[in-house]
């Protein structure tokens, strides 16, 4: 017979058990939120500030209103320096030569103006850089001192993108914190901005809450917001990376080596030699470098220090402010990728501040073509300190592949088509084979694949997947189409059924051509 204390008895012991297990959940749940939100003391009050922001209620946020007025300043600077000519005329399109380090070529010119126009371009670049010298315009204000984190645009179609790689990034380990910068109120996504970006530790900024706050409304698109995501991040450093491009390892490191200790800016290559017009050197008051000085600029991931480059970022942002109207013609002449790409480099070239390019040759990652060639999806670029640990010694793979061991790949530039699973599943495209079957779209090259030790495309696509079937009807560009998350599970059910050795021991070509 059980007697009322015997059954007191268990029920408080049942009670004190389910408290233990509820304490263990909520202390698990705990673990998990540090691990997202970050551990250092300037990390969380980064935190504690996207917490507050993300509802875009900006009344007490002390950045957001240094900010609008650094704005309100800025602008007029631009405003009086406007280069009041007419854009440049294009002669013709620089070819897409690639970069040789042991070979000067000769520099395209393919640009047409006026010698009254340079002249008076000239003289406005010139009071540009006067004006951020006498008003002694600076950044201090407008981020958190001695903060760091990633920097990011995206929006629309783009934001599937960016979520795929946030958790890319999350993959790493790191628990640095993030900042996407949306162009407008008509880009938010309260279901993303405000349900899942939190719990990854990021954050929406919206660039027109800052510019009509300051009544200065100039449209800001395309390629130019990419300069304002760095300029309105509220991180004194900063590693900015396009929504289609991650880390393969932890970034965090990034900023506590050499070269970005002592250089304070890095830069990564794209596949091709500078097309700089010679007249952009005579406006900005340089003397045309050599075609070996350095390669063109893939910036897709750029890493800065605001506190020692903010006049460079600033004179970025005056070439990207009149970009589309002179300076893309001027920095890159139809080149490949013309747009914002050469604008920050140029300018910390033009103030002459210190800076470093990573020299090791970007890679191509991709699938075979019916030529016996390879069609391009991806870019690797390698991790800028052990390049510099060999070119501090001398060491200059970029000159001759055989002075030393490549330093590892470090990100993954996803940059053609866009892997957004809405709409990367077509005909021809990266993810069919030459006979139209599913496949793997990293087949080739071999070594660049295998190099970074565990199976890159495989994670890559559980993030694809995972964003495809849990936010599949939250993304506001997903609305109306169907079985997203369908198509995509079906892709990985045939194709990450082969092991990867399989699929690399059939399909490395001969000879490889990038396009």
């Amino acid at each position: 017979m059980i007697t009322v204390p015997t059954v007191q008895r268990k029920a408080t012991l049942l009670a004190a058990f389910l408290t233990l297990v509820l304490l263990l959940v909520w202390r698990s749940g705990a673990n998990y939120r540090d691990l997202v939100a970050g551990g250092g003391e300037n990390e969380s009050h980064l935190n504690q500030q996207a917490a507050n922001t993300n509802h875009r209620n900006h009344d007490n946020d002390p950045i957001f209103q240094a900010q609008i007025e650094f704005w309100k300043s800025f602008s007029k600077i631009l405003d009086k320096t406007k280069p009041d000519v007419e854009s440049p005329k294009r002669m013709g399109i620089a070819n897409a030569v690639g970069f040789d380090a042991n070979k000067d070529l000769q520099r395209p010119d393919l640009t047409a103006m006026p010698e009254e126009d340079v002249l008076k371009m000239r003289h406005a670049h010139s009071k540009f850089v006067n004006f951020l010298q006498a008003v002694d315009m600076k950044l201090q204000g407008t981020y958190v001192p001695k903060s760091r984190g990633i920097v990011s645009t995206a929006g629309g179609q783009y934001l599937p993108v960016f979520v795929i790689s946030l958790r890319m990034l999350r993959r790493t380990g790191s628990n640095i914190p993030v900042e996407v910068l949306l162009a407008s109120s008509s880009e938010y996504e309260s279901e993303i901005c405000e349900g899942v970006l939190p719990g990854l530790n990021a954050k929406c900024i919206v660039l027109t809450d800052i510019l009509e706050a300051s009544g200065h409304t100039q449209p800001i698109e395309h390629y130019q917001l990419k300069c304002f995501a760095m300029l309105f991040s509220s991180f004194e450093e900063f590693l900015f990376l396009d929504a289609d491009a991650f880390p393969a390892y932890d970034p965090k490191e990034l900023f506590s080596n050499e070269p970005y200790v002592s250089k304070g800016m890095v830069t990564w290559p794209d596949f091709w030699a500078s097309a700089a017009s010679p007249k952009y050197y005579e406006i900005s008051g340089q003397a045309v470098p050599s075609m070996m000085s350095r390669q063109s600029t893939e910036s897709g991931e750029i890493l800065l220090h605001k506190g020692t480059h903010g006049r460079a970022l600033l004179l970025a942002t005056y070439y990207n402010y009149y970009g589309p109207s002179h300076y893309y013609i001027l920095l890159s002449q139809g080149a490949p990728g013309e747009g914002d790409k050469e604008t920050f480099c140029a300018a910390a070239d033009a103030l002459s501040v210190r800076y470093y390019q990573t020299s090791e040759r970007v890679q191509p990652m991709g699938k075979p073509n019916k030529d016996g060639g390879c069609d391009g999806s991806a870019m690797v670029q390698f991790d800028p300190v052990e390049d510099y640990n060999l070119t501090s010694h001398g060491l200059w793979r970029v000159k001759d592949q055989n002075a030393a061991k490549r330093p590892r790949p470090f990100f993954v530039h996803v940059n053609y088509p866009k892997f957004n699973p809405a709409t990367v599943f077509h005909e021809g495209g990266p993810t069919k084979d030459l006979e139209g079957k599913d496949a793997r779209a990293w087949r080739i090259y071999q070594d660049t694949v295998q190099s970074f030790g565990y199976d890159l495309e495989e994670r890559f696509w559980e993030e694809i997947k995972w964003t495809a079937c849990e936010l599949e009807a939250k993304f506001r560009s997903w609305q109306g189409q169907r079985d997203i998350c369908a198509t995509t599970t079906d892709y990985w059910n045939i194709v990450f059924g082969t092991p990867l050795e399989r699929i690399l021991e059939h399909h490395e070509p001969s000879r490889v051509s990038v396009k």
